[in-house]
This record gives structure tokens, sequence and C-alpha cells, in this order.
């Protein structure tokens, strides 16, 4: 069909519905418990961790200024999908749609140079740690963090304005439960091949760039462990990365498994189930990560508790 033939056909589509779990109808109230359930633990665990860097003296160090940044962009991801999940109503309008999708690539692309900067935060602080200060000084984690921002947004914005240009020629039902662009693409009637190509290229630098970081740093950290004397150091160092590559791992492996896998495994209903992985268990399972192997975490989050039931 010829592009002319393809417009006469096409009609103007001004909203989606998403379809969501709809082969679980019959489970739907359990699904909904789930899904709110996830949302809320998600929500309240990761502000805990945004009030509590916040708060605390002792969490003042460029390490859990990231972490800060990084559990709150977990929130604005989860708080971006999660409540049109739980809508009765699972329509959805053409600029919603779009919004959505826009500010739900920019926090995960935020989410991943943000996590990049946290192995160069690592590194220093364990290979240059004379220079540690004088390195990750308030200007240079603040660049950091601008250029994670600004790397983010640029990236989804690339993306929001291709997926402008698809042209859907009546059906308006999203296999899905938010507004992802592989879904939009599948439902499209126009060429897909720029959408295709933009993915792969941005979202490849995008990968490329925070492995290589993540990967270079944490070679040069195992080399400085491992010629460490003293075994408690060396226990001690490795405790403070363990979180990071935890969460690097979670994060990033869903991610190549969701975009980067041969068309030929390509599922849509694979997709909603993974998605939901790295939409809200992963977010939620961070705060834990952080707090349960981290002892001036939970050191500040007893005295924040102790300083909350006083108050009252």
């Amino acid at each position: 069909m010829d592009q002319k033939m393809m417009d006469r056909n096409s009609t103007m589509v001004t909203e989606f519905v998403l379809q969501g779990f709809m082969e679980y109808s019959k489970l739907q109230t359990g699904v909904f418990v789930i899904f709110l359930v996830l949302y809320l633990l998600t929500l309240v665990g990761n502000m805990v961790m945004v009030v509590l860097i916040r708060s605390s003296p002792q969490l003042q160090t460029p390490m859990y200024l990231f972490l800060r940044h990084f559990s709150f962009m977990d929130a604005c991801t989860v708080s971006t999908v999660a409540p049109k999940m739980l809508l009765e109503r699972k329509t959805i309008s053409y600029s919603g749609c779009i919004v959505q999708f826009f500010f739900f690539c920019a926090f995960t692309d935020i989410e991943a140079f943000i996590l990049a900067a946290m192995a160069i935060d690592r590194y220093v602080a364990i290979c240059k740690p004379l220079l540690y200060t004088a390195i990750m000084s308030k200007p240079f984690c603040a660049w950091l963090l601008v250029g994670a921002y600004v790397g983010g947004v640029m990236s989804s914005l690339i993306h929001t304005c291709a997926a402008l240009r698809l042209s859907y020629c009546g059906k308006n039902s999203i296999n899905h439960f938010f507004c992802d662009l592989a879904a939009l693409m599948a439902l499209a009637c126009s060429d897909t091949t720029l959408n295709e190509l933009l993915l792969f290229t941005f979202g490849t630098l995008v990968e490329v760039f925070n492995t290589v970081t993540v990967v270079t740093s944490y070679a040069f950290i195992i080399r400085t462990i491992v010629r460490m004397r003293s075994s408690k150091g060396r226990l001690k160092a490795f405790s403070t990365c363990a979180s990071h590559l935890s969460t690097f791992a979670l994060f990033h492996g869903t991610i190549l498994f969701m975009y980067f896998r041969p068309s030929s495994k390509f599922s849509m209903d694979m997709d909603k189930k993974v998605s939901v992985f790295y939409t809200l268990i992963i977010p939620m399972l961070n705060p834990l990560i952080y707090s349960l192997r981290n002892t001036e975490v939970k050191d500040a989050l007893k005295k924040l508790a102790r300083k909350t039931i006083n108050a009252h």
C-alpha cells in the first residue's frame, strides 16, 4: 500500500485503549490488589530514601546524592505508569499517551546515566581515596547530574518526535498497560523503520556508554581491591559496591532483554510481563537493596524513626 492510499485509509486516533492484562479478566480484583500494593511499596520506599538522604547529616556525600536522585527517578517512573494501570477505565488520550511515553523514556534514561555516575563515584572512592574530596566536588557532582538529566531528556525527545510521525488506521487498542514505543509501533500502519533505527542507534549509544563506564570503573576497582593487603579492607570495599552492582545488573539486564533481543523472539505478551518487572518490581527492590546492605542507611533510618516517634 503506497503512502497516499495509507493516508486515505487512516483515521484520526484521538485515544487509545490499554488492554493491560485482559487475559486475566477473571482475576481482575487480585491483579488490581497486587499492582496497588507494588505501587504503594515502590512509591513509599523510594520517597523514604529521598527524605532520609536529604535529612540525614551522615548521608551528605556524593554517593548518597546520586542515590537520592536515583530513588526520585524510580518514584517518578512508577508514578508515570502505575496510576493508569489501576484505573477501571483503561483509555488514554493520544496526547496523554505521547506524554506518558516521553516521561517514561526520560526517567528511564536518566536512571541509566545516574548509575554510570555512581560507578565513577565508587571508582574514585576506592582507587583514589586521597583525592576523593577534590575530584568528587560539588560542582563536578552537579555536572554529572545535569549531564544525566539532559542526556535522558534529549534521548526521550528524539524517540517522542519520531513517535509523533506514526499514523494509525483506526485501530487504537494497545496490547500493553502503558504507552511503550514497541506497543505503539506494533499498532501503527505507517512505516516504522525510522523509529526502529533510532531506537537501536540511540538505545545502543546509551547502553554502551553507561555499560562501558560501569565496567571500566569496576575493572579498576577490582584491580585495586585485589591488591589490598587487608582482608577487612577488601570486604569493606566489596560491600560498598555490592548494592550498586546489584541495581545495575537488574536494571540493564532487563532493558537489554526488552529492547535488544532478536525480532524473532519478540512477543508483546512477554513484553508486558517483563515490563512489570522493570517498572514496578525493580524500583520496589532498589530501596531494600541499598538499605539492607548499607550500615549507614540503616543507622540513619533508625535515627529518623526515633526522631519521628519522639516528635509524636
